[in-house]
């Protein structure tokens, strides 16, 4: 069967400066803005001008063999809009006018050719949802002095030895998920895993995540096999998934199928009446329409209105670069990116996403550090990092790669 990539989605949105919205929310914003407004000096009547830019990647990721429900083409760039729609709602009353341009597309050649034209016009600020190989394209086409944020790449190379200069990431790596499952499966004392991973490069790298996870906390892989048959589950799944998962008596079956092919089917049909967790059953996430604690429900609230729909975790990660690059302007009172660039990678850098916990950068990987919900479809099961995990400096960093493991250093 042969995809065709979707076609361009390009748009260019200039966002006019909002009213405060009612009730709760608006109030506290308005609080927030007033409070920051009077620590700045008086900026005249010309708002601050801050441009940024999304560049999202639309990939044809083959044939899928089960019924998954594709992820929305605008995921991350909704999220980067609302952002823009936040941070303008306060940016009223700080004289800070911000405004997004965005273009969605399958060739990396057109996003790198968008870029250039982009800074060439003096935009600095980039969000990109794009996978590794285009980011270092992207940023060896940009100036040194562009300001770079991964929303859509969790590869642990880019955190640890492929490390690109000055490239901060908003969205969680494939070793923070692993942990944060991992951390909750030692918890509940579930050490024997029977792995289970398909065949494409994205399976293989979330399992290699799993393993070192269960290094790291203590868990057991009993067995490991690989899943790389074309049979159509949808019809035989409860015959061929049991023989399959049998074996070594097993606490919790782990699975990683990033793209959807098997792992669907694996609930209620494991050899053993075993849970299943990974990139199937419980799921460790950056965000779920299920993180209502912590006034994420009116985060929700907002982007359901705007986007008709439920925000992912790839909004999330464009959502919070928006916003960082927000905080730091209101914060340094400057759109230059080496002011910004340096707030974000200080201890003074804090950022209010709906948490419950204050999120700052890793000054070695450039690493947002953030708690991961454990989920499934319906409920929030919990979130990680688990109590009890501790860190000399915070327990977010017990997920991921701490400072010793990477080779890369992004603080100024």
């Amino acid at each position: 069967m042969t995809h065709t990539p979707p076609p361009s989605r390009v748009q260019d949105t200039r966002l006019r400066l909002l009213q405060p919205r009612p009730g709760a929310l608006a109030s506290a914003l308005l609080l927030v803005a007033l409070q920051a407004g009077s620590a700045r000096a008086d900026t005249g009547d010309t708002p601050l001008q801050v441009h940024i830019s999304y560049l999202g990647q639309l990939l044809d990721r083959g044939p899928v063999l089960s019924n998954l429900i594709a992820e929305p083409e605008d995921a991350g760039e909704q999220g980067a809009r609302l952002a823009i729609s936040d941070s303008n709602t306060t940016g009223r009353f700080l004289q800070q006018h911000y405004r997004l341009e965005t273009l969605t597309d399958p060739s990396a050649d057109r996003l790198v050719a968008t870029a250039q034209q982009q800074y060439a016009a003096g935009i600095r600020f980039f969000v990109l949802n794009t996978p590794a190989a285009t980011l270092q394209r992207l940023h060896a086409a940009l100036g040194q002095d562009a300001l770079l944020f991964n929303a859509g790449a969790p590869d642990d190379a880019l955190r640890t030895d492929q490390c690109i200069p000055g490239l901060l990431h908003t969205l969680p790596s494939r070793a923070m998920l692993a942990d944060a499952l991992a951390q909750w499966l030692a918890v509940r004392r579930w050490q024997r895993w029977l792995l289970i991973s398909g065949n494409t490069a994205d399976d293989q790298a979330f399992a290699a995540a799993i393993k070192r996870a269960a290094k790291r906390f203590g868990g057991k892989i009993v067995a490991e096999k690989q899943w790389s048959f074309t049979t159509d589950l949808r019809r035989s799944a409860q015959a061929e998934l049991p023989p399959f998962t049998a074996g070594p008596e097993y606490d919790v079956v782990v699975v990683a199928d990033e793209r959807g092919d098997f792992g669907e089917y694996l609930p209620y049909n494991t050899g053993y009446p075993r849970p299943v967790v990974g990139t199937q059953g419980m799921t460790p996430v950056g965000w779920h329409k299920m993180i209502e604690a912590w006034g994420a429900a009116q985060l929700h609230s907002r982007f359901e209105q705007q986007a008709q729909r439920f925000m992912n975790s790839a909004d999330y990660a464009a959502w919070s670069a928006v916003r960082s690059i927000a905080e730091a302007v209101t914060n340094t009172g400057s759109n230059a990116v080496t002011e910004v660039r340096h707030y974000l990678l200080s201890d003074r850098f804090q950022l209010g996403a709906f948490k419950g916990r204050k999120l700052s950068y890793r000054a070695w990987s450039g690493q947002l550090r953030q708690p991961i919900a454990l989920v499934h479809p319906h409920s929030l099961v919990s979130q990680s990092p688990q109590e009890g995990f501790l860190h000399p400096v915070t327990d977010l960093d017990t997920l991921g790669f701490d400072a010793p493991e990477s080779q890369c250093r992004v603080s100024p």
